[in-house]
């Protein structure tokens, strides 16, 4: 049975944590729309990339991965891919790769995966920690499953975010059909993957400022122009957000 158009679930789905279903959606992807969004997807496409180097690849998994924004760049680099959806409808913007055999697509719990335990090299997730009620199962289980290495992504207050709520109502009206999201402490992070028994090697802040002004400015000339100078300064680094950020396996 194929998809909808809408990334509308086939049926009720049996798990407790969904969120995937409404970031693998058309709707969803519409967000990065245009010249800001396109350059957002390609700063962090950048900063992926980037601490992937020297993780093992040899079989990735991407948790909640069906809005195909890491899966797409990684089958560019020829990296085998299976993606975790929580319903048959994530498969849908990803259909063509899947058709084609450049990656695998799985339905499952994303807090109670369906793999033995580190089955994958190097298992990813990004827009769902910061809308998984439940983040911290889900981390263990990100955690359980890789062999080596493990990326995430997630919005901190210590940044910017800081203002987000108040910045809420215009998030909303922009993009139409915004959620709440969790702003993290990178020791909260930090904490839930040592319990995993994974430490921190490497942390890249994506944005200085909040990325609903970029969605507003709609310039991807004029954003660059203004995120170069607090990268150059180091602000980026410090007070930056969404981060990425790498963990591997202590043993």
């Amino acid at each position: 049975m194929q998809p909808t158009a809408k990334n509308e679930p086939t049926s009720p789905p049996p798990y407790p944590e969904t969120a995937d279903i409404e970031t693998s959606s058309d709707g969803y992807a519409n967000r990065f729309a245009g010249p800001a969004g396109e350059w957002m997807l390609s700063v962090q496409e950048h900063g992926t990339l980037r601490l992937l180097h020297g993780c093992p690849t040899g079989s990735v998994l991407d948790v909640g991965g069906g809005h195909g924004q890491l899966t797409r760049p990684l089958c560019r680099e020829g990296i085998p891919v299976h993606v975790l959806g929580s319903d048959p409808s994530c498969a849908h913007r990803i259909s063509d790769l899947i058709e084609q055999e450049q990656c695998a697509f799985t339905v499952g719990n994303v807090i109670d995966l369906p793999f033995p335990d580190r089955s994958f090299d190097t298992v990813i997730s990004f827009r769902l920690v910061t809308h998984c009620s439940q983040w911290p199962k889900l981390i263990a289980e990100l955690c359980r499953v890789a062999r080596h290495s493990v990326i995430v992504d997630y919005p901190t207050s210590q940044s910017l975010n800081a203002i987000a709520p108040l910045l809420f109502g215009a998030k909303k009206k922009l993009e139409g059909d915004t959620r709440t999201w969790t702003l993290f402490r990178h020791h909260q992070i930090d904490a839930a993957f040592a319990a995993g028994n994974f430490s921190r090697t490497q942390r890249f802040a994506q944005f200085f400022l909040p990325m609903v002004l970029h969605r507003a400015v709609q310039s991807r000339s004029l954003s660059a122009a203004l995120e170069a100078l607090p990268r150059l300064l180091g602000l980026t680094r410090l007070w930056g957000s969404p981060i990425i950020a790498r963990y591997d396996r202590d043993e």
